[in-house]
């Protein structure tokens, strides 16, 4: 579904990925785990367009998307929850789930696809008219995962969706991660929490500075002593 072949990303002097090759099959979830500034973030930028590549070439389901505008790419049936869930904080939790829907011009579906959301997150539905600002992180994270869910994306981009929450609300959001990929959403996942990211990837990369240093089914990458030692502390 997705195939990253030699990406390199630089901010002026630093290179933020070098020669990076990852791939995404159709139905899965693959992780990225690595340390703080190792590229994983950039590496979903890029996918999304918002951080052009210097070298190497992004393919989405067979067509190159290198040098697509996002929100072309959002169109294409890519979105992305981006780190810090970066919610309208003055608009509703209706109107940032409408803001999801903003390429779409089918009413009726819209409307399906908002009872889905409140389905897979009865709290929003309970807030729908209250202010982003006034939600919990755990609810703005919803609304985060909610309102890209709303463009009906075939693959979803997901950025450290357990940052900053209580351990029981982690469980939570990667139950819903799961059940969003059971109703047929393709899902990358970056996460620092990289226990709970392996215990529900299928595959998985290990990034350190900007490289792919490790790669394999996630079970097998939970079992390798690095991995442990420098990601689960153990």
């Amino acid at each position: 579904m997705l195939i990253v072949e030699n990406l390199s990303v630089n901010y002026k002097a630093i290179k933020a990925l070098v020669n990076l090759s990852c791939r995404v099959e159709q139905g899965e979830i693959v992780a990225l785990i690595g340390a703080n500034g190792a590229g994983k973030t950039t590496t979903l930028n890029s996918i999304s367009g918002i951080v052009p590549a210097s070298a190497g070439r992004v393919v989405f389901e067979g067509e190159e998307i290198t040098k697509t505008l996002p929100h072309l790419i959002v169109k294409k049936g890519i979105s992305q929850v981006p780190e810090g869930r970066r919610v309208f904080a003055k608009m509703s939790v209706l109107e940032n789930l409408e803001m999801g829907a903003y390429i779409r011009s089918d009413t009726k579906g819209i409307a399906q696809e908002m009872e889905r959301i409140f389905h897979l997150f009865p709290r929003l539905a309970e807030r729908k008219k209250q202010l982003a600002k006034t939600l919990s992180g755990g609810e703005q994270q919803m609304l985060a995962m909610g309102r890209a869910l709303m463009s009906q994306p075939r693959l979803l981009l997901l950025d450290e969706p357990s940052m900053g929450l209580a351990p029981m609300l982690v469980e939570k959001i990667f139950e819903i991660i799961q059940e969003i990929n059971k109703t047929g959403t393709t899902i990358m996942l970056v996460e620092q929490n990289a226990h709970m990211a392996l215990s529900i990837a299928n595959r998985a990369y290990v990034l350190e500075t900007g490289q792919v240093v490790l790669e394999g089914e996630a079970k097998e990458l939970a079992e390798n002593p690095e991995v442990r030692k420098a990601y689960l502390g153990e």
